[in-house]
């Protein structure tokens, strides 16, 4: 079996409850970036250990907020010995609105990975794009680099649409999958 892990930052509870979902779907372990933009000795040990590595964060004014960023900058560390080479990565994000500039984010996470040597596995599934399509069908906001959710911002993370939730579990088992397949 491999090991998963999904590191992300949530501001308001919606990106905790993605990370969950996909935490589901890849049988992964959760580590928290906190307030700090600190995970911690463990959450490193955690993630040096891990066969794939998914991350998540909220999109923040056009891309990830500043306690992601200041995680990711202390990952330098890990990128000057090639720690997390050949892993398996994803990443997943959420906004407020339908759009909310989340592809930005997502290709920050994508060049992150690649900057560690990582292999990262698209969201692989068909957008919901026809005309009977609603926020209950999985990739409903019609993503393919990684997964893109919504969560309104007068609401808690209960208001995540159904569908985000199903593609993030999908999504979860995907990349698990992946670096099962990779790891033989």
């Amino acid at each position: 079996m491999v090991k998963t892990v999904v590191v992300y930052f949530s501001g308001y509870g919606h990106t905790r409850k993605v990370a969950e979902e996909v935490a589901k779907g890849a049988e992964a372990e959760l580590v928290v970036v906190n307030e700090q933009g600190e995970i911690g000795e463990a959450g490193f040990t955690a993630l040096n250990e891990a066969d794939a590595i998914i991350f998540g964060a909220p999109t923040y004014m056009g891309g990830v907020p500043w306690q992601f960023k200041k995680f990711a900058d202390e990952s330098s560390k890990v990128w000057f010995n090639r720690g997390w080479q050949d892993k398996v990565f994803g990443g997943f994000t959420v906004s407020a609105s339908l759009n909310g500039d989340k592809q930005v984010t997502l290709i920050y996470l994508q060049t992150l990975a690649s900057q560690h040597g990582g292999i990262w596995v698209s969201l692989g599934q068909l957008p919901a794009s026809t005309q009977a399509a609603t926020r209950a069908d999985t990739n409903s906001l019609g993503g393919s680099v990684g997964l893109l959710t919504q969560g309104p911002s007068d609401a808690g993370a209960e208001a995540i649409p159904q569908g985000d939730l199903e593609s993030a579990r999908r999504y979860g088992a995907r990349v698990a999958g992946v670096a099962a397949r990779l790891r033989g």
